[in-house]
């Protein structure tokens, strides 16, 4: 199969699905016999189309695979495309009980709450329903307290690949000093 074959594989693959397309999905999509290249070395040479021909959109890298993804400039129109937001809305308890999660996965309930300081229960299942977080097991302690840490699609709607690429504590300390400092 010719190279120009398979980016358009990848391509209308990109574009039909609505989650990131991993190289195992794409290898089952391309069958037994056919030439099997690495969906990266494909995504590379289409991202390369891309910026050539200035495209309002490109390849992202997110949640272990790829999606075709709009430039920012042009977010303003999308979102006037569209009668809701688009945005995810979360209340401060839920927006706290998502940072501890992320950050010191996997996490009981119990630590959340000792944390916080006050009940987590109606935060974790909203964010459970939303799928931003899931249930991976449970702990070892007495109890056998279940353990909570982000899911997939938390990845995907924040545009992460991984949760190492959110910003470090200190980073966001810093942040905040800074802004802080901004406003004396």
């Amino acid at each position: 199969m010719e190279i120009n074959e398979l980016k358009q594989i990848v391509e209308a693959l990109l574009i039909a699905t609505p989650e990131p397309l991993t190289d195992a999905r794409f290898q089952a999509c391309l069958g037994e016999g056919e030439i099997q290249l690495p969906l990266t070395e494909i995504i590379a040479e289409l991202q390369a189309d891309y910026i050539n021909s200035d495209r309002s959109f490109f390849i992202k890298e997110v949640a272990g695979g790829f999606q075709i993804v709009t430039r920012a400039e042009y977010e303003h129109y999308i979102k006037g495309l569209f009668s809701k937001s688009g945005k995810l809305r979360l209340s401060q308890a839920a927006l706290e009980t998502l940072a501890i999660v992320c950050y010191r996965q996997p996490v009981t309930r119990n630590d959340i709450e000792s944390i916080r300081g006050v009940s987590s229960d109606s935060s974790l299942r909203t964010l459970l329903d939303r799928k931003l977080l899931e249930i991976r097991g449970r702990d070892e302690g007495p109890g056998r307290a279940l353990l909570y840490r982000t899911s997939a699609e938390f990845l995907q709607y924040f545009g992460l690949n991984s949760v190492n690429d959110l910003p470090k504590l200190r980073e966001v300390e810093d942040i905040l000093v800074e802004e802080q400092d901004d406003l004396v």
